[in-house]
């Protein structure tokens, strides 16, 4: 069983609003899911992105994948670069 982190489409139909889920990979896009572990609203400037990074981290110590977006999002938050520096010790 392959796990991922991804996005879950919620809000109103040209509102979207999303939210940072860890699911099964074989689960649809906005079905089951197993946590939560962030936001990222798109429509504001400053496009808002919440994120539980312990949680990140442990998920993707575990073996869970991001997908394209979510790595763009959490490359951005700079916790990509610290499960990084914490898997490869520097």
């Amino acid at each position: 069983m392959s796990v991922k982190i991804r996005l879950t489409r919620m809000g109103s139909k040209k509102k979207p609003f999303y939210r940072i889920n860890v699911a099964d990979s074989r689960a649809p896009r906005d079905g089951k899911f197993i946590e939560t572990v962030g936001t990222y609203n798109p429509l504001l400037d400053e496009n808002q992105v919440t994120l539980k990074e312990e949680r990140i981290m442990d998920w993707m110590d575990k073996g869970a994948q991001p997908s394209d977006t979510v790595r763009n999002i959490l490359s951005k938050a700079g916790v990509m670069k610290k499960f990084h520096e914490q898997k490869f010790g520097k």
